[in-house]
């Protein structure tokens, strides 16, 4: 059963938020303050961190006018009233648009160095942007989106596979969307979801005010149990779920995201208040079936008709991503507009192509199924600048809810185990403590002991370091790279350096043991229809074949005997 817990704290301004620290915007000084609020009515008295930081900056003149002898927050010699979350005025607060490619690489644009794909409108976002430059995800696209979506790792989800039930968003998790949305954002989603199919995890029940999807992980997939999109879609003129009815539409999908998207954007525009629009393309995630005006100007480019195509769909992804930063110019948004870029995994098809150095793609546990293109633009707050730290989907949520001025609840803030990037975007050389992130593919095979793969295609990652198995099982097969002198994965130091395998090593073992009874849908039973097929054969008639029910079948396991084959990566670097 779901947990309704309550998305903002009663207690503090945006100006008394926790753990961390950065310089005054308008100077150069670090500035950290213990501040006593008082007793709410509910609760009892708390201490609190006083962060100088982006936010805090804007909004610390509007704090002073509202100061009186009478409130009870203390600041040395100052009071302060209490200010209820959210804290920002709604001037001060970005809307948020947040686009995220699926299968794209971080090799996978012409501002990286790939020497065939022209990506001009994504190298300008890039150029206008904070750029983080050492930004992990999930190995596959649903353990990403889980991250993002709730700030902690995906199996602490219950997220371990992208099908058989395995995709589903815990229903005891918090989404960024709900918490915007209890911030006074309205919400809005186009594109992919892939965290569920069923009634009850779909994103319309999950935060978001305005639902335009496909379902499952990809345009005309059909998988055992719930996982499936409607039957018979195509790239091409698909069957969408538009706030619970479906829609015949005209066109290419990813064009029909972004119109949607921004026929949206134009309308809350007109009403007022900050928006959030999560636009999750599909693309170019296989099949790889561009426009053919866009597949033709990469023939005779790229090794085969798969790639053209690969690189056409990300020509139209280019194409509108322009479309979407003109017209938020055109409509008076940039400015005030916070826009993220990025995408959901390790490169694909691209990969033939141009890697960017790095070992090995999608699927992998290798920096080149985790790294990814991070890419903030807000212009009027943030300066264009590389940041180096080691970031990761997990900050995705902590930062948005700070930069709306969110106040997480208790409870909300014991979910979330990343942290918020306001300080490096900000100032990006901001102390920046180190961090340990852990990486498994997971997809282990349906009904078996998870404890079985334990060392299958996993790793443990410092700033320096990096300690990977990829066959391992119930014992690790550790490999140790000292990514400051090799990056790109090639000489294996565990031998030079045991001390680092026996410290990374027990801290995978303390990190496996606590996300164990996490796993929630391990043994979760599908139902016999897809939910998108069976609600899209009652709107419109028909049902399933036989050949269908077979496909849908739950107690089928369509990966029986392939699992893990995608954890084997060469050393092929490009």
């Amino acid at each position: 059963m779901r947990t309704n817990l309550p998305l903002i704290a009663p207690s503090a301004a945006h100006a008394a938020t926790e753990l961390a620290r950065t310089e005054w915007p308008q100077k150069g000084a670090e500035n950290q303050r213990a501040i006593a609020a008082p007793e709410a009515p509910m609760g009892a008295r708390k201490t609190f961190v006083c962060r100088t930081n982006l936010f805090c900056a804007f909004l610390w003149p509007q704090i002073f006018r509202g100061l009186r002898a009478s409130s009870g927050i203390v600041i040395g010699c100052v009071t302060l009233l209490p200010i209820a979350a959210p804290a920002a005025t709604p001037a001060a607060r970005p809307n948020i648009v947040f686009v995220l490619t699926d299968d794209q690489g971080y090799g996978d644009l012409s501002a990286h160095g790939n020497p065939v794909l022209k990506t001009p409108n994504l190298d300008a976002l890039r150029a206008q942007s904070v750029r983080f430059t050492d930004f992990h995800v999930s190995p596959t696209c649903a353990p990403t989106r889980s991250a993002l979506y709730t700030g902690r790792h995906e199996f602490k989800n219950g997220v371990t596979h992208t099908i058989l039930e395995r995709e589903r968003l815990t229903l005891g998790a918090t989404t960024l969307a709900e918490v915007l949305k209890g911030a006074g954002y309205t919400t809005g989603i186009y594109g992919k979801w892939h965290l569920g199919d069923e009634a009850a995890y779909q994103p319309g029940k999950r935060g978001f005010d305005e639902v335009y999807i496909h379902g499952g992980g990809g345009i005309g997939q059909t998988y055992p149990g719930s996982c499936g999109d409607a039957p018979g879609n195509t790239y091409f003129d698909p069957a969408l779920l538009h706030n619970g009815t479906f829609e015949k539409t005209k066109g290419y999908c990813t064009d029909l995201f972004f119109a949607q998207a921004l026929r949206w954007i134009e309308g809350v525009k007109a009403r007022g208040g900050p928006f959030f629009a999560y636009i999750p393309t599909n693309a170019p995630h296989g099949p790889y079936n561009a426009r053919p005006e866009d597949a033709a100007l990469y023939r005779g480019k790229t090794p085969d008709e798969q790639t053209a195509n690969f690189f056409g769909m990300l020509h139209n992804i280019d194409e509108n991503v322009g479309r979407l930063l003109a017209r938020l110019e055109a409509w008076g948004l940039a400015r005030d507009t916070l826009v993220v870029f990025m995408n959901d995994n390790g490169g694909t098809a691209g990969t033939k192509v141009f890697n960017a150095g790095m070992r090995a793609q999608k699927g992998t546990p290798w920096l080149g199924g985790t790294r990814a293109s991070s890419f903030w633009r807000w212009p009027a707050r943030l300066q264009p600048a590389d940041v180096g730290a080691l970031t990761a989907h997990i900050d995705f949520f902590p930062t948005l809810a700070e930069l709306a001025g969110v106040t997480l609840t208790p409870a909300v803030r014991a979910q979330v185990e990343g942290r918020s990037l306001v300080p490096l975007l900000t100032r990006p050389d901001a102390p920046w403590a180190e961090r340990t992130l852990f990486t498994h593919v997971g997809r282990w095979p349906k009904g078996t002991a998870p404890g079985l793969a334990k060392f299958k295609s996993c790793s443990v990652r410092e700033t320096r370091w990096h300690l990977v198995s990829i066959d391992g099982g119930v014992e690790p097969a550790w490999q140790l790279f000292d990514l400051a002198n090799d990056r790109g994965e090639q000489r294996d130091v565990a031998k030079e350096h045991p001390e680092v395998v026996r410290r990374l090593a027990a801290s995978y073992d303390a990190w496996w043991d606590s996300v164990q009874p996490m796993l929630v849908n391990e043994k979760v039973l599908g139902p016999r229809l897809n939910p998108f097929a069976e609600l899209y054969w009652k709107q419109f008639g028909g049902g399933p074949t036989p050949e269908q029910l077979r496909t849908m079948d739950p107690t089928r396991d369509p990966l029986a005997g392939s699992a893990g084959k995608a954890g084997k990566a060469g050393k092929k670097r490009n």
